[in-house]
């Protein structure tokens, strides 16, 4: 317990120092985390591009995303949506333009300083239907059956019991809800070294599971129709790999064809049930 609680306060120092950091700055490092080497000014490592997207704030976009999981989530107008580590409110922003003024927008976040820089958001768009609360993921402030869609883009692989979390995402969605969830996965070994070093990415990797043990703790927790909408590789820079490990280590690591890997997953809790997963039931 006193681990996972340490991995929570590291990861909360982390994205306070994000959000008092501009989106320059944190599209010029690893996940918003300083220091990722030379020769990275140009270069994202997991972010996608939300300009197309209506809805999009840039001033909500601090390029910390790993996918784009509102394109796959199937929101409509009227949803209850919950945006798990909403930031400073980017994809609540994007799920808000879906649901319309009749839909609500709750985002979770455990960094106050991220509530507070979400909050400034919204109310400079003058939206009343998109609230934030400070919580964790692991135990939401939040009443079961609340959400018809939850969302998370880059977070889930942060929290230290992805199986908790999961069943909470479980418990708050309505019977017949579904998630879309864009996460960062591991397939393969990585190199011990490079495993060890994954810390400098702001956590975006130190957290991630491999692929299979991902989908499995989501089958756990109860959902069915388990799907990968979208997968791309993350492709990280030999200059920065090579860092930690040695060219021969590199080369070994290519060979193999182990990585990392951004995925969105989408699943449902069935529309009949009385219990939240296998192993525990709504108190």
């Amino acid at each position: 317990m006193k681990k996972n609680e340490e991995i929570k306060e590291m990861v909360r120092e982390r994205y306070t120092q994000i959000a008092e950091q501009d989106k320059i700055q944190n599209r010029k490092s690893c996940c918003g985390e300083g220091g990722c080497g030379n020769n990275v000014t140009d270069y994202t490592v997991f972010s996608d591009d939300y300009q197309h997207l209506e809805g999009y704030v840039p001033e909500a976009d601090l390029g910390l995303g790993c996918g784009l999981p509102t394109e796959y989530a199937l929101i409509k107008e009227g949803n209850t949506v919950v945006d798990l580590g909403s930031g400073a409110g980017n994809d609540c922003f994007v799920a808000r333009s879906v649901t319309g003024p009749s839909g609500r927008v709750i985002g979770i976040d455990f960094t106050e300083a991220m509530i507070e820089k979400a909050r400034t958001n919204a109310s400079k768009m003058g939206y009343t239907n998109v609230q934030f609360r400070f919580g964790d993921i692991e135990k939401m402030p939040l009443t079961s059956g609340i959400a018809d869609v939850v969302i998370s883009n880059c977070v889930l692989n942060l929290v230290p019991d992805k199986q908790k979390a999961f069943s909470e995402i479980y418990r708050i969605l309505k019977p017949g809800g579904h998630f879309s969830v864009s996460d960062v996965v591991l397939a393969g070994e990585l190199p011990e070294k490079l495993a060890r070093a994954a810390v400098l990415y702001a956590g975006c990797v130190s957290g991630a599971l491999q692929k299979t043990e991902y989908l499995d703790i989501i089958k756990k927790a109860g959902f069915k129709g388990i799907k990968i909408r979208k997968q791309k590789p993350v492709t990280v820079p030999d200059d920065i790999l090579l860092q930690f490990i040695n060219d021969e280590e590199l080369q070994q690591f290519k060979k193999e064809g182990a990585g990392i890997f951004s995925v969105t997953v989408y699943a449902e809790k069935p529309a009949e049930s009385g219990c939240c997963g296998e192993s525990s039931c709504c108190n």
